[in-house]
Formats: C-alpha cells, structure tokens, sequence
C-alpha cells in the first residue's frame, strides 16, 4: 500500500493528556518506519510544546479522534497558524483491531492509518459559525429544561387537586400564571381564582377547588423562577443569535420558504452545516452526514438492516421539527410525500423520508441559492394519473360499488 505521508502523527486524546505516536522513515532501513509515543498534558502550554515538537519532527500530516470535547484544544492551538495538516477523524471509522485496545496502540493506528492516506476529516466549521453553534445549542438545552419546568408544575397541580391543565393547552400563559401566583399568595376561594382567567379560558373555567397547601406554593415558586430566569436567558440568546446571524441573512431568507421551517429551526441548520453546502460533496454525503438516510447492512445477497445511520443529533432534532410542521402544512409536496409513505410504512419511517427530502432541498437550495420550489399536494396523482385512477377504482369496488369512468370534456 503506498504511503502518502512518511512523517505522520497519530493522537488518542483523554482529558488530561494525550499519546502521541510520530511515525517516520527509518535511517537504518529503507522503506521501514520507526513509531515513538510518547504523552503530552491537556494544557496549553503542553499542548504548544507539542507544536513545537512535530514541527521539529517534520510531520505533514496530525490524525485525532474526536473523543468527547477533550480533542478542542489540542485542535485549535495545533491548527490555527501552525501550517499543520490536523485531520480530526470519527472514532467509528477508525476502530483499532480486535485484542489490541490501549490508548499507545491506537495513538500508532491514527498514525498508520494517516500514513496511507486511509483516514477521513470530519467537518470542523470555523470559528463565527463554532459560536453560532455554541449559542443555537444553549438555547436548544435551555427550552428543553424550560419545558421539563413547565412538566413538574403540572405535575405538582395535579397532586394538589388541581385540573388547571385538562382546560388550557399552556399552563404558563396569562391565565394560567395568574392563577399561579394567586395561588401562590395563598388565594383559595375558586371563584377568585376563576376570575383570573382571560379571554378564551374564561368559557371553560377549570376546576379550581383543590388541596393546594404552602407546601405545594412553595414548590411552585421555586418551579417559576426557573421558568422565569431560563425565559430571560433564553431571550438574550435570542439577541445574541440575531445580530451573529447577520452574515447569514440571504440563506435564512431561503430556508423561510421551506414549509415547516420556521426561524429558529432555520438558525438551527446554519449553525450546524454552516450555510455552505460546498463542504459537501453532494445531497447525499449531506444526508448521510445528518444521519437521516438509510443505512447499508447486506450479506449473501440479504438486506439485514437499513436502520439510519448515526449523525448530527444537534441538525437532526431541527429536521425532525421541521417535518412535524411540514406534514402539517395543507396542500403541499410534504404532507402528500408523508401521507403516501405512511399508509404502507409507518409513522416514523415517513417522517425520516419527510426529513430526508427537506435536507436534499435545503442542499439544492443553497448550492444553486434559490427558493423552494413547491410542488403541490397532487404530485403524487399528477405524475401517474392511471395508477391513480385504478387505486380509486380498486378501492370503491371493495366498498361495493360498480364504477364506470366518462373523461369529462374540457373542450368547452
């Protein structure tokens, strides 16, 4: 196998430090190669002294895995302005052999496996678009803990007696935070505590006569000043997150058209693929990537499974929303692809296809930078009218019905 970098290093990175294996020619013999590991601390002095050490060595090529977060600084001090080549790889794709698992033996296999040219870079965006991510994320975490908040109010209701959720779709609106902090106060009265509600909630007025005791106020409060400190956050996040998107404003204009993606979904997908679709090679390295394609496992000429690969969990979540909107949307290319697919596949394998079908878009979109082009709910009926036409007629025949077609005519 031909080596297409002599001098190569290979990493296995943990959170204090790192081995290291330099692999270079022999000078004893020719065509072999020497190893020397050696270890290295996480900080960045050590890391810097690291630096130094394989640029005195000459070595082209820097392979690590992506272990946890522990691999980012070890990355950016020895890529960032060093002329190293650091190629940061996933840990899946590059297993060590069976029997031979140390963190010395899989710092040399990085190296070998560099060496030949047999390693594959994973994407790493730059620094605007690592920020953005930092911050799209934060927010993600932050509503997701803001609505398990919401969870153990409703909860907590519920032990006291209280219906409040069975009537109001959003406990922690206006009515219903009102009710809260009366209740809260230490308002008992059930027509009092009715009064509060507002506009539409006042024609089902929940049942209010509970046990709520200052055990439960107290849980309560601590439960809205939860809410309320995550909503502020969440709110300057939001601010943050306007002003990085500025850069970004023609490709967010773009995804806006998609049905079923909405701001913060299309924030979301930039942060994550970084808004340049020429880090792809085409749609489908971009769907595999997102982890929303099929996978490939055959044997003997048998499929054994096509359960989707792993991929951005971050991109992943965005699309999954995206398609829960999307197949809500009336009269679109979406919600007839889901209808389609559902009926023969299940719910869950039409909403990755719906998925699917939005990340090829969004990577067509981008490249060519044009809007969505919105086929129509009858695509399906258009494209193969007779079998459309024989589907209907099968299924009125197995109702009972004798169906005799008459085209109409449209000359008129």
């Amino acid at each position: 196998m031909d080596v297409l970098h002599e001098r190569c290093a290979g990493m296995d990175i943990s959170k204090r430090d790192a081995k290291v294996c330099v692999r270079t020619p022999s000078q004893k013999r020719r065509g072999f190669f020497t190893t020397v590991t050696t270890t290295w601390g996480a900080t960045t002095n050590a890391v810097l002294e690291l630096r130094d050490h394989l640029l005195q060595a000459g070595v082209t090529l820097v392979v690590m895995e992506a272990t946890s977060d522990y691999w980012k600084p070890f990355y950016y001090l020895l890529a960032e302005g060093t002329g190293l080549n650091v190629v940061l790889v996933n840990a899946r794709e590059v297993k060590n052999l069976p029997g031979r698992k140390t963190d010395v033996s899989d710092a040399a296999w990085l190296a070998q496996l560099g060496a030949h040219g047999l390693v594959r870079a994973s994407f790493v965006p730059p620094q605007p678009v690592r920020e953005l991510r930092d911050l799209t994320r934060a927010r993600t975490q932050m509503t997701r803990t803001r609505g398990q908040i919401v969870q153990r109010l409703e909860k907590m209701l519920e032990d006291s007696g209280i219906k409040l959720s069975s009537v109001a779709a959003d406990i922690m609106g206006v009515s219903g935070r009102a009710m809260l902090e009366a209740l809260i106060a230490g308002e008992r009265d059930p027509q009092v505590l009715a009064e509060l509600a507002k506009r539409r909630m006042r024609s089902k007025i929940p049942e209010l006569t509970g046990r709520f005791r200052e055990h439960h106020g107290f849980l309560a409060r601590l439960h809205l000043h939860q809410y309320y400190q995550l909503t502020e956050a969440i709110g300057q996040l939001n601010e943050r997150i306007e002003a990085a998107m500025s850069p970004f404003r023609p490709v967010l204009e773009l995804l806006d058209t998609i049905p079923g993606i909405n701001q913060a979904v299309a924030e979301v997908i930039i942060a994550e693929t970084g808004g340049d679709m020429s880090r792809f090679a085409s749609d489908k390295h971009l769907a595999s990537w997102a982890g929303v394609c099929p996978g490939h496992h055959s044997s003997a000429g048998r499929t054994k499974s096509t359960k989707v690969r792993p991929g951005n969990p971050h991109l992943k979540g965005a699309l999954g929303l995206a398609a829960f909107g999307a197949v809500r949307t009336k009269d679109t290319y979406l919600q007839a692809r889901y209808k389609r697919l559902t009926a023969r596949r299940g719910m869950m394998k039409a909403l990755v296809a719906v998925e699917h079908s939005i990340i090829i878009a969004i990577w067509h979109m981008l490249t060519d930078a044009e809007p969505y082009n919105e086929l129509g709910g009858t695509y399906f009926t258009q494209r193969d009218p007779e079998r459309s036409t024989r589907r209907a007629i099968t299924q009125l025949n197995q109702l009972g019905y004798r169906v005799t077609l008459n085209p109409l005519d449209t000359a008129g």
